[in-house]
């Protein structure tokens, strides 16, 4: 059977990060490894179209990728010194003298290949680059989107993503950064810095900092891939449950939070019928595992947490908002932060009403941090609406529609300035 062109980006879409992972194993180098990985994929489009389609398309790309791997050391003069000091396994050695590709498919895939993945999600998301660049590089070689993907996700020109993740890979190469997984102490440090990055990705999917769209959902899409691949890669790790957790029970109201015309709807508003009830029984199982690992729970439990309290309630009413100002109180002294305080005010001005909220969020006001922050003035503006202060809500939601890029953010804000008035 032939194979088109985009039968072909699909599986590398899902393989790409299979492979990389595998060659940066034997070549110590993730810049390299994406070279050669991608050579493998040259090698497919030659192949696969005339040849047809492999029985098992991501053994034949590891092969052919663990072969040009093999070839890039031997030109490098180094071949015999690197098989010793780095442990190449047996299997990409047999790669060489097996014939026929269909015959190693079986060999390629009794590698490690979980521990290859780990190692590659702990590499990309090393502190010693930038968060921006961290997104970049996960992206690239875990998500397998190319830079013309990317660009348009983060509203930035296609040359400022790749130049990105050339400088990524540059400084890891400059920072001689192990390839490997980290212990001990280091790891809850590096496990952090992955948890962070799948979470900015996801974020940036569900709601969107600027651009004409409230959300978009392929970065939603790849975030939870990630945090599945993760918490599969390290099933103890009760923060990995807690991220994937919190993904999954946000997802799920993805469908509810649009209307047709793509204006946002917020939680208060949305129709939970709409919910995914498949994403929160997923999201629920993965909370309930975390908890069960934690002694004591961390940043994204708690967050997922809170989210179960929306997931669990029918309505808007029936939502256990004393709960959810008990969760913020907790989550904030483990991760203080002037956003967490303002989320803690709106769930206490559903539990006590909108004065005891507003006193929360007007302790707020001066704090520079959230000077540039929309959802202060946007907060602030509906608990004065709810206490009939209505001028000073208009003039707080134009406060945050000025501060908003995302176009749909920006009008529902005047929207309800404009109501507001009436």
């Amino acid at each position: 059977m032939a194979t088109d062109g985009d039968s072909l980006a699909a599986i590398w879409r899902i393989e790409s990060a299979r492979v990389i992972a595998c060659v940066a194993r034997m070549v110590r180098d993730v810049g390299v490894a994406e070279e050669i990985a991608q050579d493998a994929l040259v090698a497919a489009l030659e192949h696969w179209p005339r040849e047809g389609m492999p029985r098992n398309p991501g053994a034949w790309l590891t092969v052919a990728a663990k072969r040009r791997a093999l070839d890039h050391l031997r030109h490098q003069k180094m071949q015999a010194e690197k098989l010793e000091a780095w442990g190449l396994d047996l299997e990409a050695q047999e790669a060489l003298i097996v014939p026929d590709f269909v015959d190693a498919l079986d060999a390629a895939r009794q590698d490690d290949i979980g521990d290859d993945l780990l190692t590659l999600v702990f590499t990309a998301c090393h502190p010693v680059l930038s968060p921006e660049a961290r997104v970049a590089l996960t992206l690239k070689l875990l998500g397998g989107l190319s830079t013309q993907e990317i660009a348009p996700a983060f509203l930035v020109p296609e040359a400022t993503i790749a130049q990105r993740i050339v400088r990524a890979k540059k400084a890891l190469a400059d920072a001689k950064v192990p390839y490997e997984v980290p212990r001990g102490e280091a790891l809850s440090t590096r496990l952090a810095s992955v948890l962070e990055v799948v979470y900015l990705i996801f974020n940036e999917g569900y709601t969107a900092t600027s651009g004409g769209d409230w959300m978009r959902p392929a970065l939603v899409e790849e975030a939870l891939r990630l945090g599945r691949i993760l918490v599969a890669l390290a099933p103890a790790e009760p923060e990995a449950h807690g991220l994937l957790a919190l993904m999954e029970l946000q997802a799920s109201r993805m469908r509810a939070r649009t209307d047709p015309e793509g204006r946002p709807i917020l939680l208060a508003a949305q129709d939970r019928g709409r919910w995914d009830h498949l994403l929160i029984r997923r999201g629920l199982s993965a909370l309930a595992r975390g908890e069960t690992l934690a002694r004591e729970p961390g940043p994204y439990l708690l967050q997922a947490a809170i989210a179960a309290c929306h997931a669990r309630a029918g309505d808007v009413a029936s939502t256990d908002w004393a709960r959810i100002a008990r969760l913020y109180e907790a989550l904030a002294r483990v991760m203080p932060s002037p956003v967490v305080q303002l989320n803690r005010a709106v769930a206490v001005s559903m539990a006590e009403g909108p004065a005891a909220g507003l006193a929360i969020v007007d302790s707020l006001v001066t704090d520079k941090s959230l000077r540039h922050y929309q959802w202060l003035p946007s907060v602030r503006a509906d608990l004065l609406e709810k206490l009939g202060r209505r001028e000073e809500a208009k003039a707080e939601f134009l406060r945050a529609a000025g501060m908003a890029m995302n176009e749909r953010e920006k009008a529902y804000l005047l929207e309800r300035a404009e109501a507001a008035e009436r």
